[in-house]
């Protein structure tokens, strides 16, 4: 049921470049106010070292980046709407944790860590706890219970344990002051409501069922001796995270008053639990029971929502989890993804621009005018490959393209595997290897969507958010013709922030249930892609290759 008094809510939703905030008239979901910041020492290339595949990010990136964007959204939208808001909603990437000292800050805000990479965020991205995440899951395969039973049977370095036990081990001074450690959607709500206690830091379901063992067939997370015999680092972590978890459904607090008197707000607006960028934008995306929603941006996520009453007996092996209430409350969520999406396409076209990159140090062209024609170029550059792709012939023996080049997320975890192309000769351009591609990418979505109904879950459709989803109809269609089923594209492309607000809605009381804040503030479809059957026969072959190749890949990694 809409609203029809004038209430706003706030949603917040950290990616992996920018932080953007919304306000959203409760009612209908339309935006009132939108606001962007793109984190400065992340665009720097600070405390990152992608040889090493280590990502971090600065918490004043974060800090920073919440202040101006709540501050210019309020600013944008006057006074009298700053009166009506009722609740915030965070989301964030994740698994993004960070070590914290008793009170709750991260070490990279204390003194002598302001520059040391392991007192930061480790971002989701970040693939340096390989070699812990493959100990964890031989160390998991001698114990009973099987506490990897609920995240797919496998253990990703993109996550939790692994990326603690990681820091851990190479910083002793981090390890020496590293209290707790706490997941980026959890630390936000913590800072807005003046949390000062890491004990009463409340977590979310979402992050902690996914990334961190948590599940209630354990009691919590598992025990302190499953962790002290992996490593003796360990010892004593458990009693230091937490024993319960919430929804993001539920309330973290009430607004800080520091918060509220920079903004202009009242101490009385609720603050919620937040949750991974993936999960509140399948909300956003007004995610539908066994359709696939495909978040589309750096990396996919993959989320399903199923009433919990059918998934009993069924665990789907390979995923990043199943997880009673992570996205919907009473629905189990289950999560997949791949590591590498549009930053697939965003290294081609880095690639690509390497000459482009070089014009500064030529007499034959000024600074200025060198700088402009990159720009324009490489503003282009996707656009013009995608229109070029989309006229080439598709045939069985084209250039063949398997996507790991972040590794694999799902299925299967293994973020040590790597990328390949095959099929190459004289007459292959530049247009021949994007659409390959291309159709790499939507091959390993395919693997995905294979890998529930094998298991035993069906996918009815699928449902396209995010900035890919929106911007690339050429990539979208092969989508299509590759899964051979209608995609229907969201209209929004801020579906995260937009799924946040939903959530603020709801703790904030002005909705009962996600589902009816999902209902009435969706803004709905405005595209759907449907297969062309001559096209998905052919992509049916190339599919069997790129799962040879695959194998062959994996094979070789081994």
């Amino acid at each position: 049921m809409k609203r029809t008094d004038q209430s706003y809510v706030i949603g917040v939703d950290f990616g992996t470049d920018s932080v953007r905030s919304v306000i959203i008239d409760a009612g209908d979901g339309k935006e009132v106010a939108a606001a962007l910041f793109y984190y400065p020492r992340w665009k720097d290339g600070l405390y990152c070292n992608p040889e090493e595949n280590r990502f971090r990010q600065h918490p004043l990136d974060y800090l920073e980046g919440l202040e101006y964007t709540i501050g210019d959204c309020l600013k944008q939208a006057g006074p009298a709407v700053a009166k009506s808001v009722k609740g915030i909603a965070v989301d964030t990437t994740g698994s993004t944790p960070v070590a914290v000292d008793r009170q709750g800050v991260p070490l990279a805000l204390l003194p002598g860590f302001e520059e040391n990479p392991n007192a930061m965020f480790v971002l989701w991205k970040d693939h340096t706890a390989t070699l812990e995440a493959s100990q964890i899951n031989a160390h998991a395969a001698t114990h009973t219970p099987n506490y990897l039973q609920f995240v797919g049977g496998i253990y990703s370095s993109e996550w939790f344990w692994a990326k603690l036990l990681h820091v851990l081990r190479a910083d002793e001074a981090v390890a020496k002051s590293c209290y707790s450690w706490v997941e980026h959607c959890d630390w936000i709500p913590f800072v807005l409501t003046g949390g000062n206690d890491v004990h009463a830091l409340k977590r979310g379901v979402c992050a902690a069922g996914h990334k961190s063992l948590w599940a209630t067939e354990f009691g919590g997370l598992p025990p302190n001796d499953f962790f002290s015999s992996l490593d003796t680092r360990l010892d004593g972590f458990t009693a230091r995270l937490f024993d319960r978890t919430y929804t993001s459904a539920e309330p973290a607090g009430y607004l800080g008053k520091r918060w509220a008197e920079k903004w202009g707000l009242s101490t009385d607006v609720v603050v919620g639990i937040g949750a991974f960028d993936c999960h509140m934008g399948a909300v956003g995306g007004q995610i539908e029971p066994y359709y696939l929603s495909k978040v589309m941006g750096t990396s996919t996520c993959d989320m399903l929502v199923a009433p919990v009453d059918e998934m009993k007996g069924k665990l789907v092996r390979g995923i990043c989890g199943q997880v009673p209430g992570s996205i919907i409350p009473g629905m189990m969520g289950m999560e997949a993804g791949q590591s590498a999406f549009g930053d697939a396409y965003a290294w081609y076209k880095t690639l690509l621009s390497w000459p482009l990159q070089q014009l500064h140090t030529s007499s034959l062209i000024d600074v200025a005018t060198a700088a402009a024609l990159r720009n324009e170029i490489s503003d282009r550059m996707i656009a013009q490959l995608s229109n070029e792709a989309a006229r080439l012939p598709l045939d069985a023996s084209d250039e063949l393209a398997v996507d790991w080049l972040n590794g694999r997320r799902t299925p299967d975890a293994n973020q040590l595997l790597t990328a390949a192309v095959s099929g190459m000769n004289l007459g292959t351009g530049a247009p021949h290897l994007f659409k390959a591609l291309v159709e790499g990418t939507c091959f390993g979505a395919k693997a995905i969507t294979d890998r529930f109904v094998e298991e035993g879950i069906p996918v009815k459709g699928l449902i396209g958010l995010g900035g890919v989803a929106k911007k690339s109809p050429y990539i979208m269609q092969v989508m299509a013709d590759v899964m051979n089923m209608p995609i229907r594209i969201h209209k929004t492309e801020q579906t995260c922030a937009i799924g946040a607000a939903m959530f603020a809605a709801t703790v904030a009381g002005l909705y009962p249930t996600v589902e009816e804040a999902m209902y009435a503030m969706g803004q709905g479809f405005d595209t759907t892609y449907h297969p062309d059957p001559s096209r998905s026969s052919v992509y049916a072959k190339r599919y069997l290759q790129y799962k040879q190749l695959g194998t062959f890949l994996e094979a070789r990694n081994n």
